[in-house]
């Protein structure tokens, strides 16, 4: 795909001249990736998940949709490919247990080596990193969060990430060969489609900026800063459809009056179902 290709997404991201290949270059387009295109799952939820294919991804992001991991790191890639960057894709693992390890399939993570220098890049976490780390060990703190990186140990030549305490899951680890996106094919089918699968039980929506980070579970819209952790409920679909489009820059016009009262259906089960199961 050439890079006449990626315009509507540049455009996106707030982006008219992206420059040389260069750390700092590279930076401010994963700052800009974060900001502007938001992780979430409505489709998923409505039960039309999207491809992966990182064309498909570039355009659904220049329409205002944004996606999960395998989108989000798979158009992003892709187009700091087209811009001249040396990418490396991987398989990858989120774990919610602070001892997990292993890359067991479910995160595309992605480096990317510039002016000499390797840097873990990430777009598709949610709540991780605003800014490239770099890939060697040591401690990282952007805005009110503190990252940390070290070489695997159960990934020979891989790198476990670990996420700021107060984030959604503790560990990601990735295994150090590179892959392609049909790799992950058969695990985006299940994360998609699966009875058990957490995009499917759960709407979700991240957005990550330099002060803070906006999550929206459920009927749940928190706001993460230096300030501390608030959070309130949305009571109403119009509340809800706003957050959405205000606070996570998610384009809506692709969901018709069936749609909204289908995902504000499911979005308020789940949240009675977890305020049943969450009351003492």
């Amino acid at each position: 795909m050439s890079l006449k290709g990626f315009d509507g997404y540049l455009t996106r991201l707030g982006v008219t001249d992206p420059g040389a290949p260069s750390a700092e270059a590279l930076a401010a387009l994963q700052r800009a990736h974060l900001e502007r295109v938001p992780y979430e799952n409505i489709d998923i939820q409505l039960g039309r998940p999207p491809g992966i294919e990182p064309e498909l991804s570039a355009r659904r992001f220049a329409a205002g949709h944004g996606g999960y991991c395998f989108h989000l790191n798979g158009g992003f890639a892709a187009l700091l490919e087209a811009l001249g960057y040396d990418v490396t894709r991987h398989v990858g693992g989120v774990h919610h247990e602070p001892e997990g390890r292993g890359a067991n399939g479910n995160h595309l993570a992605l480096t990317v080596r510039v002016g000499g220098e390797a840097w873990f890049v990430d777009a598709g976490l949610g709540d991780g990193p605003h800014e490239p780390l770099p890939l060697r060990p040591g401690t990282y703190r952007q805005g009110p969060f503190t990252y940390r990186m070290e070489p695997s140990v159960t990934e020979p030549g891989g790198w476990t990430f670990h996420n700021d305490p107060g984030s959604s899951f503790p560990v990601m680890e990735f295994a150090a060969r590179p892959v392609t996106m049909a790799d992950f094919a058969a695990e985006h089918l299940r994360l998609s489609t699966a009875p058990d699968s957490p995009f499917l039980n759960t709407f979700a929506a991240l957005r990550r900026d330099a002060k803070g980070l906006d999550l929206m579970r459920g009927r749940v819209l928190t706001r993460i800063d230096a300030a501390g952790r608030t959070e309130r409920t949305l009571d109403t679909a119009e509340e809800w459809y706003a957050a959405l489009a205000d606070v996570f820059g998610r384009n809506l016009d692709a969901l018709d009056a069936r749609d909204r009262a289908t995902l504000w259906d499911r979005v308020t089960r789940a949240h009675e179902e977890w305020l049943a199961t969450s009351r003492p």
